[in-house]
Formats: structure tokens, C-alpha cells, sequence
């Protein structure tokens, strides 16, 4: 069997679908975390994928936060199937159990470890030896520690306790346990690619409960004084990439994609496969990871195991397939707005779960329409599902595409074109235009209405009220909108003399705009490359949030190493 976990930074980023991940990766059971997805989100194309049934543990507190699935084959279908570490979540049959010891928190502390959706537990049965035996696989997204929130720490050495405490109960049951996913804490230093305090580097209080919690040799393999290698860790769970690659650097999974870290390999190991040490030792052929797999800031990890699955012929309640909203049990609205046979209703039943007829499809886009789109009158099948006596009424104008809002308020081209044919006419020639020019400072719509503009010649307005009365309204404004659409839209080209035509100018809003909004300062170059930095900007909250700053451009890196970024640093002036 083949079992693969990868922190994906989020399912919906999977443009052509999670199936296509799924198949890439081609293993029996398929651990993520961080799916960043809450159940009203979580749409069936994700939830049923052809070959694979899922779990999902769903954040309960924010949205798009948090959050792990487990994806299995048909062929590795589990026998139970739980969310969360503490049982609390679990109301219905099929449960994995095995609590342990849950003295140390509350009930209200219990509640909030599992609320963030960061674990999920399937239990399988495998045949390792010609024996059947049970394999339990607890799929977690261990809590981040943040520097400046110290509630935070003290959650994820919470949220590592109860880890172990369920871990350790299901294995004392008799049942092989594999712990795996996104730990969020580099065990050694060689996990890490720049470690500092090198000297205290392990009284980290997550690298010690690691230690509490695994059974490892040291990677330098150091003997005892009889011989045999120092054990690192007295836990019952040994770390199977180390297992196999105990001396390997560089082997990293995480990597920051601020500073696009990863072209560098400037990171840390952080995904795992625990597996308990019988297991590990008996049943394991290999473990790696593969940094050749992109798509998320952290990469998968694998493992092959000699061992059989035996698929369960039902799935565990907890199973997407069995939620109303996929299994068909969810009403929906059209079926109160749209009359249903309830005989082809029946007949149904026995499709996808969660999908709707072509038929109920073709009512819900366009009730008048039939189902080829081409919007002709619905034929006597269709308006005899209509009750008696309302059958729906059709015109001939039923057909003809609906015309544009705008049409209502624009003037034709057609209409207005006669009243003002050359572009050089102009007032004063003897031809009726309703438009006056720059010069003389006024638009005449209405001109009974209108009060004489300073500076205007009043026997001239005179003049043009005279005019203005021959003409009728609506042509006026007419004239005025098509002279006005035809200027914005570049159809005239008007003339010095055109003074009725005349565009207004934007030469002088442009350079308005250009001295309000000034565009990005010019970026520096770096000391040491001698290459254009990169504008970035703080943050972290404090007094420098919002400040704006130039780095070197290239991608961070050791400090030896010559590609990486070097440590230019400059701030932007508020004045530049």
C-alpha cells in the first residue's frame, strides 16, 4: 500500500479539480491539510470524486482557515471514520474510540482543540503476513506557534499532548497507528536550513515533546559504550523518513513562497509520517518526500508499506457521501417552483447522489424555454405538466434577444445626423444648430428656459431663441446627444472653426491626475548584485505597519550562498 500527506495550502486552488491531484499522486490513502474549506463551502466535485470516498474535519470558528480531508480508494475503504482528537465531535456509529487520557484539560479546552478542524482519524484493515490486523491513521494539522501570542503556544503543546494521549490509546488497543501530516515544529537541526541558537535549538518545547514522542537513533550514529546506537527519543513512534534517510541534509519540505525560498531549498522539514515501531520495522519498504511536486508552499511526503488493505464494503457515517447536501436527502427550492412527476422522481433516486436531472436543470435556467436554449415555444409536452387553464402565454416577440438598457436613453446616429450634416457648419451661417460653441459659453437645451451666460451677446441669444422655437424639443436633444456621442467616440474629427463639435480637451484632467497619484519611487539597486530591488511592505502590526521598504530582489537563501538575496535594506521616504 502506498499512503501520501501533503499540507496543500488551501483544495479550492486545484483548478482541473482534486481528481486530478488525487491521480497524480496514485496512492491508497491521500492526507491533506489545510484545506482552508468550511462544509457550507465545499462543493460535490470535491466532495465525490469518482474511486474515492473522503472525511472531512471543517473549521468551526473562522472560514477559509484550517481544516484536513482524507481521501481513500474505494479499494482502502475504512471500517470507521471520527473528526477530531477528542471524541467530542462524534455522534454517530462508526467511531474509531480510544480517548485516553484527557484529565489534564477541560471540557471547555477540549472543545476548542477541536473546533479549528486539525484532525481526522480513519481506521482500516490490513493483511501483514497472512493475518489480519487493524491499521489506524490519524490525519493532523498541528497548531502554529506565534512569537507574540504566548494563548497560541500554549494551544499547540495542548494540541501535541492530546495528539500523543489518543495516539498511544489507539496503538495500547492492539491497533497499528500511523500519525501524519503538517507537525509544524523541525525535530533536528539538520531539518532545518538555517537553524540559530544552535546551543538551545532543542529545548524548544515542541522539538521536546518530539522527543518524548518518537524513538530514534542519532543521526550522526553515535555508540553507546556497549556498542549499540544511543536512542535519541524513548517514544513508541519513529520518524520513517529518518528511518531511512538518517543522515540526508537538504531534505526539506516547507518553503516561505514570500521570498520564493524554494528555487534556494531554503527550508524546513515539517510534514511527517509517524508510524509505531512494529509497523515500521516490519511492514515498511520506504518513506521520502517530493520537493518535484509543486502547487502548495509545502511538498507531499510518501511511504510504501508491504502490508494489504481490505476495503470495507460500506463506508463509515462520517463519510461525505452520507451528508444530505450530497446524498439527496437535501429538498431544494426549485422542486416548490417547478412541478415534479413524482414517479420519474422515484426513478431517480438511484443517480449521483446530490445531482440534479437535466430536466430540473432546464427549468431552473429558463422555465419558458426548452432545454436546447433556442427560445422557441415550449411544445404540448411541455405546457402539460402546466396546471389547467394557466398554460403559459408566449408572443411573438418572445423570441427576439431583449434590447440593450442603454438603447433607451441613447439617440439613433439615423435620427440626429440631418440636423447638423457638415461638420463645418457652425452659428451664424444660416443653418439651425442647437449647439453653440466654446466662445460663446453656453448650451442651449431649452432656450425659454435658459438665462443669458456672462459675457454673451444677447442679441445673439435673441437670434437663437428664434430658432430654437421653429425646431422642436426633442430634436434639440437629439442633435445634442448624437453631436456629444460622436465626438466621445472619435466618429467626428472636428475642426478649428468647428466650435460646435469641439471635444472637451483631457489634456489638462491627465496631468491633474498625474500630479495627484504618483506611481511606485524608482527602485534602487542592490550593493552587492548590483540588480533593482523589490518594494515591499510592513505587515506586522507596531509602529513601522504600512511602511514600504526595498530589498534585493532575489530569492532568500543561505548566507554563503552567492545566488541567494544579500542583505541590502532600505526604507522609502514619505516624501518620494
Amino acid at each position: 500500500m502506498k499512503i501520501v500527506t501533503w499540507n496543500i495550502n488551501g483544495i479550492r486552488t486545484f483548478k482541473g479539480g482534486i481528481k486530478k491531484a488525487l491521480d497524480l499522486l496514485d496512492a491508497d490513502i491521500v492526507c491533506f491539510q489545510e484545506t482552508k474549506v468550511t462544509r457550507d463551502l465545499l462543493d460535490e466535485r470535491t466532495a465525490i470524486v469518482d474511486g474515492y470516498n473522503s472525511y472531512f474535519s471543517f473549521s468551526r470558528g473562522r472560514s477559509g482557515y484550517s481544516g484536513v480531508a482524507t481521501f481513500c480508494k474505494d479499494s482502502a475503504t475504512p471500517v470507521a471514520a471520527e473528526e477530531g482528537l477528542t471524541g467530542l465531535l462524534t455522534n454517530h456509529g462508526g467511531a474509531v474510540g480510544c480517548y485516553g487520557d484527557q484529565g489534564e484539560l477541560s471540557t471547555e479546552e477540549l472543545q476548542l482543540l477541536d473546533n479549528e478542524g486539525r484532525a481526522v482519524i480513519t481506521q482500516h484493515r490490513v493483511m501483514c503476513k497472512n493475518q489480519e490486523k487493524t491499521l489506524t491513521v490519524l490525519n493532523v494539522y498541528c497548531p502554529r506557534a506565534d512569537p507574540e501570542k504566548p494563548e497560541r503556544r500554549l494551544f499547540k503543546l495542548q494540541f501535541y499532548k492530546l495528539l500523543q494521549a489518543r495516539a498511544e490509546a489507539i496503538l495500547g488497543a492492539g491497533s497499528h497507528v500511523i500519525v501524519l501530516g503538517d507537525v509544524n515544529t523541525s525535530h533536528r537541526p539538520i531539518d532545518h536550513c538555517d537553524p540559530d541558537d544552535i546551543e538551545n535549538f532543542e529545548d524548544n518545547p515542541g522539538r521536546k515533546w518530539l522527543d518524548s514522542f518518537l524513538f530514534g537513533r542519532n543521526e550522526e550514529g553515535e555508540e553507546d559504550e556497549e556498542g549499540d546506537e544511543e536512542p535519541v527519543g524513548d517514544g513508541k513512534f519513529i520518524d520513517t523518513f529518518r528511518y531511512f534517510h538518517p543522515t540526508r541534509t537538504n531534505a526539506f519540505t516547507c518553503w516561505s513562497t514570500l521570498t520564493g525560498a524554494r528555487q534556494t531549498n531554503y527550508g524546513t522539514r515539517i510534514d511527517y509520517i509517524f508510524a509505531d515501531r512494529v509497523l515500521t520495522e516490519m511492514q515498511f519498504l520506504a518513506a521520502d518526500i517530493m520537493p518535484e511536486v509543486e502547487g502548495s508552499d509545502h511538498c507531499p511526503v510518501q511511504a510504501h508499506l508491504r502490508c494489504a488493505l481490505l476495503p470495507n464494503p460500506k463506508c463509515p457515517p462520517l463519510c461525505t457521501r452520507h451528508m444530505p447536501e450530497f446524498a439527496g436527502r437535501q429538498q431544494k427550492l426549485s422542486q416548490f417552483l417547478v412541478r415534479v412527476d413524482q414517479q420519474a422522481l422515484g426513478d431517480s433516486r438511484g443517480s449521483l447522489p446530490g445531482s440534479q436531472e437535466s430536466g430540473e436543470i432546464r427549468e431552473n435556467l429558463n422555465p419558458l424555454e426548452t432545454g436546447n436554449g433556442t427560445g422557441k415555444k415550449r411544445g404540448p409536452a411541455a405546457e402539460a405538466s402546466a396546471p389547467k387553464g394557466k398554460k403559459s402565454k408566449t408572443t411573438k416577440n418572445a423570441a427576439k434577444p431583449q434590447g440593450n438598457l442603454l438603447a433607451f436613453f441613447k439617440p439613433k446616429l439615423s435620427q440626429a445626423a440631418h440636423l447638423c450634416e457638415a461638420p463645418q457648419n457652425h452659428l451664424g451661417n444660416g443653418q439651425d444648430c442647437n449647439v453653440v460653441g466654446p466662445s460663446q459659453g453656453l448650451v442651449v437645451e431649452n432656450p425659454s428656459r435658459q438665462e443669458p451666460a456672462e459675457g454673451v451677446d444677447s442679441e445673439k441669444i435673441k437670434e437663437l431663441q428664434g430658432r430654437q422655437e421653429d425646431s422642436s424639443s426633442s430634436n434639440d436633444v437629439r442633435s445634442v446627444a448624437a453631436k456629444e456621442e460622436q465626438c466621445g467616440n472619435g466618429r467626428a474629427t472636428p475642426t478649428e472653426d468647428d466650435e460646435a463639435a469641439t471635444c472637451p480637451k483631457k489634456e489638462g484632467s491627465l496631468g491633474f491626475w498625474k500630479s495627484v497619484l504618483r506611481g511606485p519611487p524608482q527602485p534602487p539597486n542592490c550593493k552587492v548584485h548590483d540588480e533593482p530591488c523589490v518594494l515591499r511592505t510592513v505587515k506586522k502590526a507596531g509602529p513601522n505597519m504600512g511602511r514600504q521598504f526595498f530589498v534585493c530582489a532575489r530569492p532568500q537563501g543561505h548566507a554563503s550562498n552567492p545566488q541567494a538575496r544579500c542583505n541590502f535594506f532600505a526604507w522609502v521616504d514619505k516624501g518620494k
